[in-house]
């Protein structure tokens, strides 16, 4: 690709808003950020709005979209929900996931997000037996991505147990190697690519049992890759795992090795003060879904403990009860004024970082989340004209994102220096909104 010259009518770098930015884009990397730039150079592409560093969706199941409305009748516990989950989870095969995926990552791509972490467990065809490919749904998923134009982590997860050493329910044989080494063995065929990294997950410590946890986090550190769990977002299993083990998951992970710099624990909800002081001394992440925890009633997690502690913090979206990243940084401020009656937990600056560079760096792209240079050219541009984001000066740009805009004020991404979404709608999937309710139906015959 040749130099490529994008000036941006305001750009958050980092702590502030900055007016007149030009950045020069070459092989799908920054190289050179010149403030000061009052007009567009000659043969630059303007955007106009507020640019910000592409957005990191830490934690996807692209699947549960499929379930979006559903879910939302009537009443019901996490648990509920969890039965109609796995009859989606049952229809689906390598080319209905391939074509769901494409059109969920596109709807990301239209929220400014620019790298999706897939928590990924659904492994094999319905009753358990492997595909002709064992990972034919793992390759469905990044072949999405690719379509879609966003990067992907494929946190492929171990899933081995219907709860502390019981064996896998009906609904859950396709989830399950048998054991962690068959999961090691299967997953390690999967290899990074261009836009792609492969990392690894436990489900939860309910799904995989107390002596096979070491197993996946070696497999991770052996190669040097993103660790993900679900953790502790439920009461219930919280339970259940001081009964099996006399310890509560966060202990329980940590005697096995799991907790680290490249972990990253979901929802973190239900923390005892040790469990918190656990996570933070040993820098593992904290990556939070505030839009699914409050769908499913989970409750409001400890984020402010946890990040005092030690533990970056990170944003998903999770089920997909709606996908913006915008909503998950303010609802993870507001839930906390909710809770506390005090306001300002987080600047927007914060939450932008949470929603940028942190988010990134729990799905291994160290080199992404900032425009700088050297970094991977992945921004996504939010107009600041639209109902919603109109009126506020300039300089308080980053506040208008985290506090009014939502992922429809998003109007231009560009991924790896390409257009992506140019004037809000997406390059190679312009119809996306027909492409999801195509896929969707589909799964319903």
């Amino acid at each position: 690709m040749p130099l490529t010259t994008y000036w941006l009518e305001h750009a958050w770098l980092d702590t502030n808003v900055e007016p007149g930015v030009a950045l020069d884009v070459l092989d799908g990397r920054i190289t050179a950020v010149r403030t000061g730039v009052e007009a567009p150079p000659p043969g630059a592409v303007a955007l106009r709005g507020l640019t910000v560093p592409g957005l990191a969706n830490a934690h996807s199941h692209a699947f549960h979209r499929a379930l979006r409305g559903t879910v939302q009748v009537g009443s019901g516990t996490f648990w509920t929900w969890r039965e109609v989950m796995y009859n989606v989870a049952q229809r689906l095969t390598p080319d209905s996931y391939f074509a769901l995926a494409r059109a969920v990552y596109a709807e990301m791509a239209l929220a400014g997000i620019t790298a999706v972490g897939e928590f990924h467990y659904l492994h094999h065809a319905p009753g358990g037996a492997p595909y002709a490919d064992p990972n034919a749904m793992g390759e469905a998923l990044i072949a999405a991505a690719g379509e879609a134009g966003i990067r992907i982590t494929l946190l492929d997860t171990a899933y081995l147990s219907s709860g502390f050493g019981a064996a896998p329910e009906r609904h859950q044989l396709r989830f399950t190697d048998g054991t962690a080494e068959k999961w090691a063995e299967r997953v390690s065929a999967l290899k990074d690519r261009d836009g792609v990294r492969v990392g690894a997950a436990i489900h939860s410590v309910r799904a995989v049992p107390a002596d096979q946890l070491s197993t996946v986090a070696r497999w991770a550190e052996d190669r040097g890759a993103p660790l993900h769990v679900h953790l502790s977002e439920q009461t219930a299993e919280n339970d259940a795992c001081l009964a099996a083990h006399g310890r509560t998951p966060t202990q329980l992970l940590a005697d096995h090795g799991v907790l680290g710099a490249r972990t990253t624990g979901v929802h973190n909800t239900h923390m005892t003060d040790a469990d918190i002081a656990l996570i933070g001394s040993t820098a593992t992440g904290t990556c939070m879904c505030p839009t699914t925890e409050r769908d499913l009633a989970d409750g409001i997690g400890p984020a402010v403990a946890l990040q005092r502690a030690g533990s970056p913090l990170s944003l998903g979206s999770d089920s997909h009860a709606v996908i913006d990243l915008f909503e998950e940084a303010r609802a993870m401020e507001l839930n906390e004024r909710l809770r506390t009656r005090t306001r300002g937990h987080w600047t927007a600056a914060a939450l932008l970082r949470a929603a940028t560079a942190d988010g990134h760096a729990a799905l291994g792209w160290t080199d992404a989340g900032a425009l700088g240079q050297g970094a991977l050219a992945d921004f996504t541009t939010i107009a600041l004209d639209t109902v919603r984001t109109a009126g506020p000066v300039p300089r308080l740009a980053a506040e208008t994102a985290v506090f009014a805009a939502t992922a429809a004020d998003v109007h231009h991404v560009v991924v790896a220096g390409r257009v992506v979404v140019r004037d809000g709608t997406h390059v190679n999937v312009p119809n996306a909104g027909e492409a999801l309710a195509t896929a969707i139906a589909t799964l319903r015959t």
